[in-house]
């Protein structure tokens, strides 16, 4: 099986340089732009049969214009939605607690979610969208850059505690195969679309 990774276009929080997390903030026209060239890249070179997207409105639309173009069907889970940053969601980057400094049970904005338990939930959806894609030769997965972090440590089969950061930038792909001599990273975080 492939699996594509997907991160959604530029959001106005970036543009506002605040948290994003839970903070549902849509695409900027740049954001759309990005999708829509990443999308005719993802046609020409390695369109999916079926994918799979966040709920929050700037993974969902990204996930909207590219099943448009590849002509195939889009399935949401919340599951796939970024950590939950709790009462940081929306705020000033400046107001931002260090993740890192966290203790992996901490909850990452007093009431949202632990490391653990963001990567429990990437387990899981990842666990259940593998197992119904098995019909699928090719899947696109449209989602955060924090759950595609979650979800390579668990392709990589990482521990839940570790050292390792994957960056990914907007409409960032990664192309994940699973093969008869293991797991193959084709590619991680191109952009040459943009």
């Amino acid at each position: 099986m492939e699996i594509i990774l997907i991160r959604h276009g530029e959001s106005q929080a970036d543009i506002l340089n605040v948290h994003e997390g839970r903070a549902d903030f849509p695409l900027t026209d740049k954001g759309i732009e990005q999708v829509k060239r990443m999308s005719d890249r993802v046609l020409c070179e390695f369109p999916p049969e079926k994918i799979w997207a966040s709920t929050l409105q700037r993974a969902k639309k990204t996930a909207e214009i590219l099943g448009g173009v590849c002509h195939c069907p889009v399935e949401y889970l919340p599951d796939l939605m970024e950590q939950n940053n709790g009462d940081l969601a929306g705020r000033p980057l400046a107001e931002l607690e260090d993740p890192i400094s966290l203790l992996p049970h901490e909850k990452l904005g007093n009431i949202g979610e632990s490391a653990i338990a963001f990567r429990m939930r990437a387990e899981a959806v990842f666990s259940y969208i593998k197992k119904e894609s098995t019909s699928h030769k090719r899947i696109a997965i449209v989602t955060h850059g924090g759950m595609i972090s979650r979800l390579i440590e668990s392709f990589l089969k990482l521990s839940a505690i570790h050292n390792v950061y994957f960056f990914t930038g907007d409409t960032g792909i990664y192309y994940l195969e699973y093969t008869e001599r293991g797991r193959l990273i084709r590619f991680m975080n191109s952009t040459t679309h943009l």
